[in-house]
């Protein structure tokens, strides 16, 4: 994570005891808020840092004291954003004890409701994943493989701790084929609720949402699931 920050954000100004200062920090906070609104209405091509600035009543110039430049003032909007969403065990008691798939099912049925409850921190998460450049795309990649901000890697062993997982796949690679996959299917879920210009425009009614959440299920629990989950997923069926 080093080398992602230095690219991209400067440090906040430290004290003699190596310390943030209280006021710096603030002040970077202000201006992450302010952008995470800005680049959720505007998109980033169409972002403006002088309009952020304008925003706070600073001068543009004091934007980038903190931020090396507009990728590295995204990039900190965008991390502020995924890590405001919940993590993956992060659901009630009564979803954890169902197991694994009912957890997988119970985040997918949320999932309009999380957009609407923080509709700028989602709209930020879209940008970043299909609204900047390759460079930047890539930082974005490593920062969620570096620090894991929805928590998939606990949720992976949630599941084989269950027996509901294979174990002759690696933690990792589970947990990249569920973000991966878990990630699109759920953007696909808001085609009605979402910027027409990101996905296609027409929607699925209801009732559609509910069988295909039933099928990605299903497919999941065949590809990464036990003999012990697949068998019990049949005699659901």
């Amino acid at each position: 994570m080093e080398g992602i920050t230095s690219s991209l954000a400067k440090p906040a100004q430290l004290r003699r005891d190596g310390k943030p200062r209280p006021r710096s920090e603030a002040k970077r906070a202000r201006i992450v808020d302010v952008a995470i609104r800005h680049f959720a209405e505007r998109g980033y091509n169409a972002a403006r840092v002088e309009d952020i600035a304008v925003q706070l009543g600073i001068a543009k110039g004091s934007v980038f004291q903190h931020f090396k430049s507009k990728d590295g003032l995204f990039f900190e909007a965008y991390k502020k954003a995924v890590y405001s969403f919940p993590k993956y065990m992060q659901a009630p008691a009564a979803a954890r004890d169902r197991g694994f798939f009912e957890l997988l099912r119970y985040w997918l049925e949320r999932t309009e409701n999380m957009v609407r409850d923080n509709w700028s921190s989602y709209r930020i998460y879209l940008v970043g994943n299909y609204g900047t450049d390759l460079a930047l795309r890539r930082e974005i990649n490593r920062f969620l493989v570096a620090e894991d901000p929805y928590g998939w890697r606990e949720f992976v062993r949630f599941g084989i701790q269950r027996g509901e997982l294979r174990t002759d796949l690696d933690v990792d690679m589970i947990g990249s084929i569920l973000e991966w996959t878990m990630d699109r299917f759920q953007d696909a879920l808001l085609t009605e609720e979402l910027d027409p210009g990101l996905f296609r425009k027409s929607g699925t009614i209801p009732e559609e949402k509910e069988v295909r959440m039933e099928q990605f299920v299903a497919l999941m629990r065949r590809a990464i699931g036990s003999e012990k989950a697949q068998l019990a997923g049949n005699k659901a069926s």
